[in-house]
């Protein structure tokens, strides 16, 4: 009797453990099935353009490490700021992923926006940035930035130049040193670096002002490079200066790699995260990289996300001293 009593209880122990143990399973299993479909990356810009070259690469790496397809979807316009209304309403289950460029730092603190920066995404991985700079076409009068600052002051508000839109880094980044220098431009927004490019390269606008999707042309002879944004210059165009070195005290760039909504699994979040990380072993995405003058600037997701909320107050105080802010 107290032998089948001690039985009992013991299967009665283990019958709850293996409850216990069945509660936690489902997220278990969800991580080690993940994932099981297709995966769908937003581009929130136009195709043909660099972010989108770039995207690709590392979309097509990180579907061989995942072993399942990695669909690059491209949803242009409105700054960037397309693929963030989408990770808004996206199911947090690792199958809906997005670019999210620096204007949503900053773009929150000129107009209402769908989203809260801070609180609406999960901040995977950052994995490389942009390399800015200032073009003209190859028969510009415009030979230098002192040739620009010349021109813009002999007649205000008649340079047009071309950006990837309203509150987009290569837009502030102009603004700024258009403040430092006292003069003032004419900004025409595209949707993209393909419209910006086609833009200048038709003479519809006098300059462009651009990641490196101007590049090619640059190289080509068709277009001058005036100036990039950076830090330092570039390995690239080495003999063409910084706006900060200029004197004007403007550097842009802007970091950026894979972002979900928020709530996603941390094991789903982690999957991702060294997915994509591992794609910057890939010769095939560093020789993307290499064509658009792009470095590796990895962040884990701890420091993604603290870079977030960092970068969101840097862009406020930027926005304040710039006269843009919006009236809510």
């Amino acid at each position: 009797m107290n032998h089948t009593a001690a039985t009992t209880r013991r299967r009665l122990i283990l019958g709850a453990g293996a409850a216990l143990g069945g509660l936690a399973a489902p997220a278990v299993l969800r991580a080690q099935s993940f994932p099981s479909r297709p995966i769908r990356y937003i581009c929130p810009w136009p195709a043909g353009g660099s972010t989108d070259a770039v995207i690709r690469a590392l979309a097509e790496s990180a579907a061989k490490i995942l072993g399942q397809t990695i669909i690059v979807d491209n949803k242009g316009g409105a700054g960037g700021m397309l693929g963030a209304n989408e990770l808004v309403n996206a199911k947090p289950d690792g199958y809906t992923l997005s670019q999210l460029p620096h204007g949503v730092f900053r773009i929150p603190h000129m107009q209402k926006v769908q989203f809260d920066t801070l609180k609406d995404f999960t901040w995977i991985a950052c994995l490389t940035g942009y390399t800015f700079g200032f073009v003209v076409p190859a028969d510009s009068p415009i030979k230098s930035v002192k040739d620009l600052v010349a021109f813009a002051k002999a007649n205000p508000g008649k340079f047009t130049y071309g950006s990837t839109g309203v509150g987009t880094s290569p837009h502030l980044a102009v603004e700024e040193f258009a403040q430092k220098a006292g003069i003032q431009l004419n900004h025409i927004p595209f949707k993209g670096n393909a419209d910006n490019m086609q833009a200048v390269l038709g003479g519809h606008v006098m300059g462009a002002s651009d990641a490196t999707g101007w590049g090619p042309h640059v190289d080509a002879g068709k277009l001058r490079l005036l100036a990039t944004y950076g830090s330092k210059r570039t390995k690239r165009w080495s003999s063409v200066p910084t706006l900060d070195e200029l004197g004007y005290q403007t550097v842009s760039d802007s970091p950026f790699g894979v972002c979900g909504p928020k709530g996603m699994d941390p094991a789903v979040t982690r999957t991702l995260h060294d997915a994509f990380k591992k794609t910057l072993e890939d010769p095939a995405v560093m020789a993307t990289f290499d064509k658009f003058d792009q470095t590796v600037i990895y962040m884990n997701t701890e420091t993604y996300t603290r870079f977030a909320r960092d970068s969101f107050a840097s862009e406020k105080a930027l926005i304040d001293k710039l006269g843009l802010a919006g009236k809510g």
